[in-house]
């Protein structure tokens, strides 16, 4: 009863639980990084390479962060248990193991069903296997260290090489991870090249909807300006400048709008590129491409009477 009064029982619970709570993030984030590499070298027709970037950064930020808190506090939590005997013996601490193994054996069990179900399916492609190995790997792991370390009496000698082990898993994914997202620099570039074709994409929009209302191109896009509805033509958000528009044909209502790219459109293997938008203004079903090289780039349009007629008689 002595020694129960004199342990630090908030300070146990702090430790135990962030030490928990930073390995199920930290096993979450690495999963998905996982999954964004199986997605980036066997991509399908349901990929798309932006998103995956954001989950890659997400990811990386996380186990920046969250894994070397998780080590930290493991470590520190095996010298209280070398001092202090009771606190490894505590409830706290295995009752959150525990739930643990438990969350893990869900884990395992549901993706193993899944796998089957899936397999009978017909799901067999490449991705859907490595996915589904990737979180057996993770939660197998994670279930069979603290299945050790729970039934023995004393610290497992499996938490130093657990500890290197899934140092260098985690490091070697975030240099992987470097690799694909580029430097920050780079990816502040990619950025500033989509909010330009986005721009694009609305001052095509613009134009199409002048058009539909008043016959006629714009000369330029200032016509586009509405001091009512508010709308002001965007401009490049890199050099501030106007963007680029020529008209083509004037009585085939063909024009052109051009921007400065930093870098070439990103595609994947399958051909899908982070620079494939739907295009403001028309059917759902219609879809553009603005892929682009880098530098100046032009994209031509021409608008089709009969998609887009004049709302005027």
């Amino acid at each position: 009863m002595e020694q129960e009064i004199k342990r630090n029982i908030p300070r146990d619970l702090f430790l135990h639980l962030l030490a928990i709570v930073a390995l199920y993030w930290s096993a979450i984030s690495f999963t998905t990084l996982l999954w964004q590499f199986v997605d980036y070298f066997f991509p399908d027709s349901l990929y798309y390479f932006q998103s995956s970037l954001s989950s890659i950064r997400f990811s990386v930020s996380s186990l920046v962060i969250v894994f070397p808190v998780f080590i930290l506090v493991s470590w520190y939590l095996n010298k209280i248990y070398k001092k202090e005997f009771a606190v490894r013996e505590s409830k706290i601490r295995k009752w959150l193991i525990y739930l643990t193994l438990f969350i893990a054996s869900l884990v395992i069990i549901g993706d193993l069903i899944f796998v089957i179900n899936s397999f009978l399916g017909g799901a067999t492609t490449i991705s859907f296997v490595l996915k589904a190995i990737s979180i057996l790997f993770v939660a197998g792991i994670i279930f069979g260290y603290y299945l050790d370390d729970v039934r023995k009496e004393f610290p497992t000698k499996l938490a130093k090489p657990f500890a290197w082990a899934t140092s260098i898993l985690v490091l070697a994914a975030i240099i992987g991870a470097f690799f694909i997202i580029g430097t920050p620099n780079s990816a502040r570039l990619i950025q500033y090249d989509m909010q330009k074709v986005s721009d694009l994409q609305t001052i095509q929009a613009q134009i199409i909807n002048y058009w539909q209302k008043k016959s006629a191109l714009p000369n330029s896009l200032s016509d586009l300006n509405d001091p009512i509805s508010g709308f002001v033509a965007p401009t490049d958000p890199q050099t501030k400048k106007s963007y680029e528009y020529n008209i083509k044909d004037i009585a085939g209502l063909s024009f052109e709008l051009c921007a400065n790219f930093n870098k070439p459109s990103q595609v994947n293997q399958q051909g899908i590129s982070n620079a494939e938008f739907p295009v403001a203004g028309a059917p759902a079903s219609i879809s553009q491409n603005w892929n682009h090289a880098t530098g100046r780039v032009c994209f031509e349009r021409t608008i089709d009477k009969q998609l887009y007629a004049p709302l005027t008689k």
